[in-house]
C-alpha cells in the first residue's frame, strides 16, 4: 500500500546545503511538520506510535552541530527530526546505512541508539561510505559522539556490506549512488540483498524520494507491491523526500 504526506510548503523549505545548521524556521512548525508525517506513518501501520523524546533529539542535534565536521549536507532539520524520531520509535537492534557521505544521515538514525540522544540499547549501527577518505571523516566524526564503537563506519560497497552482515536488518537506510551510471538505482539492488534478513516490521528508509524519483520508479514498484513491503509512504516536506516503507 502506498500512501503520500506532503506538506504545503514542501518546495519551499529548502536546506542551505553550505550552512547545515541554519534554522530554517521556528521549532514549534518544524515539529508540528514532522508530528503530522509521523501519524501518517501510524496510520498505515509504519510505526506503532509517534512519541519520542524531543529534548533527547535536541540535545543529539546540538552534539551534532558542535562535533562534526559537515562541508555540506541537504538533510533538513526537518528530515533529521524524522530520521532520529523513526529509529527512536523502532528502536532497531541492527541498523545499517547505505551511503553516509560525512555522517550526518548517518548519525540522524544512529543516534536514537548512542550518544546524547541515545534512548536505547543498540547493537550493531553501521555506516557504509564507499569512498575511503568520506568514510575516514564519518568515523573520526562519529567516534566524537559515540565511543562506544556500537555505530561505526566501513569504508564499503552496501551491496557486500548487507549481504555478508550476520543476522537480522531492523532498519535500512538508503542514501547511496551507484556506479556505471545507476545513481540512486541502486536502492534497489541494496535491498534486495538485504531483504530475507529483515523480520516482519523491518524498515526502509529511502531519501531522494522526490528530487531523484525518476531514478527511483523499480524501487517504488517494489517497495508499493504489498507482496514485498506491507505498507509505503512518501514523505515530501522538502525538496529531497524520504521514502518510508515497512516489511
Amino acid at each position: 500500500m502506498a500512501r503520500e504526506y506532503r506538506s504545503d510548503d514542501w518546495k519551499d523549505y529548502r536546506m542551505a546545503m553550505n550552512d547545515p545548521h541554519k534554522v530554517l524556521e521556528p521549532l514549534e512548525k518544524e515539529i508540528k511538520t514532522v508530528g503530522e508525517a509521523l501519524e501518517v506513518l501510524k496510520e498505515v501501520g509504519v510505526l506503532p506510535h509517534t512519541n519520542y523524546d524531543n529534548e533527547k533529539l535536541m540535545a543529539h542535534r546540538k552534539a551534532v552541530a558542535e562535533l562534526f565536521e559537515i562541508p555540506w549536507t541537504a538533510i533538513t532539520h526537518r528530515m533529521q527530526r524524522l530520521i532520529y524520531a523513526i529509529n527512536a520509535i523502532k528502536q532497531p537492534a541492527n541498523m545499517i546505512a547505505a551511503g553516509v557521505f560525512c555522517g550526518n544521515t548517518f548519525i540522524s538514525n544512529a543516534g536514537a541508539g548512542v550518544g546524547p540522544g541515545a534512548v536505547y540499547t543498540a547493537k550493531n549501527l553501521i555506516g557504509v561510505e564507499i569512498k575511503p577518505q568520506e568514510a575516514e571523516r564519518a568515523e573520526r566524526n562519529v567516534r566524537k559522539i559515540d565511543p562506544t564503537g556500537v555505530a561505526r563506519v566501513v569504508a564499503e560497497d552496501a551491496v557486500d556490506t548487507v549481504a555478508n552482515f550476520d543476522g537480522e536488518i531492523n532498519l535500512l537506510y538508503l542514501d547511496a549512488d551507484g556506479d556505471k551510471g545507476r545513481g540512486k538505482g541502486i536502492y534497489l539492488e541494496i535491498l534486495q540483498t538485504a531483504y530475507d534478513k529483515m523480520p516482519k516490521g523491518s524498515v526502509v528508509l529511502a531519501h531522494n524520494s522526490v528530487n531523484c524519483a525518476d531514478r527511483l520508479q523499480d524501487y517504488f514498484s517494489f517497495v508499493r507491491d504489498s507482496k514485498n513491503l506491507s505498507a509505503s509512504v512518501n514523505v515530501i516536506f522538502d525538496p529531497e523526500g524520504l521514502e518510508v516503507s515497512v516489511k
